[in-house]
């Protein structure tokens, strides 16, 4: 699998949250088990879905060009993906699946039908078929592009500078390349996918420094800085059947393994406006606390990284804030 080789999993075994089993992983980690398919999406406000195959203008040869016009979000237009949710050398070409980034609270509601579990290089055929003739496809032709998030949880930005949250492209190669730029005093949509997501996986972020933008942070990065694959922190989340959200923050481990006994200027901790909707508070990672360590009552240590996890109720809203430490 593309990047796999470098990408590093929290943990491949699972925990328990009030009765409620999870796998927790930077990588896949959908926090409930089970795997079921699409079903009954949300439409993309501002957007039509387009059936069977729609003309773009082509970039030259067996390469398809990025749908700039339909309301999506472009990951580095100006290198070689062209704006697909894809590492910057690797363009989008004929017999391929190209994936690409919603906006922030939203999910990419097209893949390969054919890919229903998590399993190489089937997990990789998310977003857009690009045909050989330099047009692209949409796999589910009554889907649109982009499917509202459960909508259960929000950044929280109480750090002196804005913060770039920047979540995996899963179905894809799991880089860190999708943007949500948190500013400063403010709060934006994550994504939450519900139990019917594909195969039933958590969204997944990296939770970057104050001050670096989802330019520099949403990119796999350098060991020589704390951002990108190297960010402090990372957080995820989905929402089972019984409308409970998981919400996970932990340490890095890539950040734990080479930036060892470092403490970040900030922390993060999961919120909820009323406490009594949420089970697992305090959920907090503070560095002044000391590297690597996290408090609440639904801690732990995999693979080397603390973590916490949140449990919010009946699809009662959280927050994943960052502060200034």
């Amino acid at each position: 699998m593309i990047l796999s080789n470098v990408l590093v999993s929290i943990a491949a075994t699972l925990a328990t949250v009030n009765g409620a089993p999870f796998n927790i992983s930077t990588t896949r980690a959908p926090f409930t088990n089970g795997t079921q398919s699409l079903n009954g999406t949300q439409p993309l406000n501002g957007t039509q879905p387009f059936n069977g195959t729609h003309e773009f203008e082509k970039r030259g040869g067996q390469t398809c060009a990025f749908p700039s016009n339909d309301g999506l979000v472009a990951i580095t237009p100006g290198s070689s993906n062209g704006g697909w949710a894809m590492s910057p050398n690797q363009q989008c070409t004929g017999g391929s699946y190209c994936p690409y980034a919603c906006p922030s609270g939203k999910l990419m509601a097209q893949w390969d039908k054919s890919a229903t579990s998590y399993s190489y290089p089937s997990s990789m055929n998310g977003g857009l078929y690009c045909n050989n003739d330099g047009t692209v496809s949409k796999p589910m032709q009554n889907k649109d592009y982009c499917v509202d998030g459960e909508g259960t949880l929000k950044a929280q930005n109480s750090a002196g500078s804005d913060v770039a949250f920047c979540q995996t492209v899963l179905p894809g190669n799991e880089a860190m390349l999708i943007p949500t730029n948190v500013g400063q005093g403010s709060d934006e949509d994550l994504a939450v996918p519900g139990p019917d997501y594909w195969d039933g996986t958590a969204a997944h972020y990296y939770v970057n420094p104050p001050g670096v933008s989802t330019d520099d942070a949403c990119t796999w990065g350098t060991k020589d800085k704390s951002q990108g694959n190297w960010a402090p922190y990372v957080a995820g989340a989905n929402m089972d059947n019984s409308g409970n959200t998981y919400v996970k923050i932990g340490w890095n481990p890539k950040y734990v393994e080479d930036f060892s006994g470092q403490t970040p200027n900030f922390g993060i901790k999961v919120t909820c406006d009323n406490s009594g909707d949420c089970d697992g508070l305090d959920c907090e990672i503070n560095p002044k606390q000391g590297a690597n360590k996290a408090s609440g009552s639904s801690s732990g240590n995999q693979e080397g990284a603390a973590y916490c996890i949140v449990t919010a109720k009946n699809k009662a809203s959280a927050k994943v804030e960052v502060f200034s430490a």
